[in-house]
């Protein structure tokens, strides 16, 4: 019913620069917030950036400066511009939504909507 669908990911080297993009589409009635999480192999997932509907952002600490986080309502978009890339910033990146879609036998149904994650590898 939901997808979220992420692209933007890829190879680059130490200092460059990356946008990564998901939009949301299905039976989606309202959208919260959106926002970005990641997770390298074999740690926990960590929020990235995060979005409110009304623009109010918030981001981890060690991206604060680098990394910017925006968003299209009109198009359920969220984008994440990466810059100043380290090798140490971990790899799969993944799009979360925290909408509300209607459904015929519960009404409103407000929950959590994850991408399939991108790659994003920072190597010399």
């Amino acid at each position: 019913q939901v997808q979220l669908v992420e692209s933007g990911g890829g190879l680059v080297q130490p200092g460059g620069s990356l946008r990564l993009s998901c939009a949301a589409s299905g039976s989606i009635s309202s959208i919260y917030a959106m926002g970005w999480y990641r997770r390298a192999p074999g740690k926990q997932g960590e929020l990235v950036a995060r979005i409110t509907s009304g623009g109010t952002t918030n981001y981890a600490g060690p991206v604060k400066g680098r990394f910017t986080i925006s968003r299209d309502n009109a198009n359920n978009t969220v984008y994440l511009q990466m810059n100043s890339l380290k090798p140490e910033d971990p790899d799969v990146y993944y799009c979360n939504a925290d909408l509300s879609i209607f459904t015929a036998t519960w009404g409103m149904v407000r929950d959590d909507y994850w991408g399939q994650g991108t790659q994003v590898t920072v190597s010399s």
